[in-house]
């Protein structure tokens, strides 16, 4: 139901004027395939700036991954992601994948990295640079991006994790806005502050949709689910083979994700890694995304400019 609600409202959304990407001077190539499967989950739509000129000189990539609770929503609830990345110079691969509880992990993290090594292959058809690339998405999303750049920065077993690993191609920087960066033990977020009944049943059912029955408990982090949390990795003493690249971390105050984005930022900064952590005053989940409050602009804001000093 809920998933139907928003794809919904996201195709209304796209209907209005205001929305056409024309207007904004970009241009969409859509259900271009990543894998060969067949499956719809398995396509990624291409948002760039209008008249490409092959001639001309490569864009930076984004590669977009929608959030969801790895059980809903896709590539079409999330255009205007697409849309404001793209409106900035971008050229961003907007990607869906399987989901949950059909698809439990590591399906969509397959996916996810199946489209990283796409992009890293075909980018310049779409003329975008590749070793400029960025990984941004938002909630699950950003569970996916931060386990994607484990992936390509350390010396992983998975057979699908060394796949990216051995592309050589490490992200240029990271969006990881208001993630649920360890999906198992979701029940920590109420140890600290008491949570709404609603809110810690739903977070429940997301550990449990992605990693199975059990999944919420601490005991489902073992070694063949350890990129379902990739804040752990991040907050071992693993070393990475390669140097993790800058982070920017967007949450809002009043996400009951919150607590994961401060871990985030003190494990990088643990590391040694440039982490901008922003936290935006009475942001709910991803806020971000209802783009006619102010503090949605400001994040969109601060986004833009920490991209603007650390891609080239």
């Amino acid at each position: 139901m809920v998933d139907s609600f928003f794809r919904g409202a996201a195709g209304l959304g796209r209907r209005l004027p205001a929305a056409r990407p024309r207007r904004h001077g970009v241009e969409v190539i859509r259900d271009v395939a990543y894998r060969d499967s067949g499956r719809p989950e398995h396509r990624l739509d291409i948002y760039r700036p209008a008249g490409h000129d092959a001639a001309a000189a490569p864009r930076p990539a984004v590669l977009y991954v929608h959030g969801g609770g790895f059980r809903i929503l896709s590539k079409d609830t999330h255009w205007l992601f697409g849309l404001a990345y793209a409106r900035r110079d971008f050229v961003v691969f907007n990607v869906s994948y399987r989901l949950a509880p059909e698809h439990r992990y590591p399906a969509a993290l397959q996916d996810v990295l199946e489209a990283y090594r796409w992009v890293v292959e075909h980018a310049a058809d779409y003329g975008a640079d590749p070793s400029r690339l960025v990984l941004a998405g938002e909630s699950a999303g950003a569970n996916l991006v931060t386990a994607a750049t484990v992936a390509a920065t350390f010396a992983r077993e998975e057979p699908w994790a060394r796949a990216v690993f051995e592309t050589g191609v490490v992200p240029t920087a990271v969006v990881a806005a208001c993630g649920i960066l360890q999906v198992s033990d979701t029940e920590r977020f109420g140890r600290r502050r008491r949570l709404p009944r609603f809110i810690a049943d739903r977070l429940a059912e997301v550990s449990e949709a992605y990693l199975g029955p059990g999944g919420s408990q601490p005991s489902a982090a073992a070694e063949h689910t350890e990129l379902a949390d990739p804040l752990r990795v991040l907050e071992s003493d693993t070393a990475p083979v390669r140097t993790l690249p800058p982070f920017f971390v967007p949450v809002g105050t009043k996400d009951p994700l919150l607590d994961d984005t401060r871990r985030l930022a003190a494990a990088l900064r643990g590391r040694g890694i440039v982490c901008r952590d922003a936290y935006y005053e009475g942001g709910v989940h991803a806020f971000h995304a209802f783009v006619f409050q102010a503090i949605a602009r400001k994040c969109w804001s601060d986004t833009f400019d920490f991209l603007g000093q650390i891609v080239p």
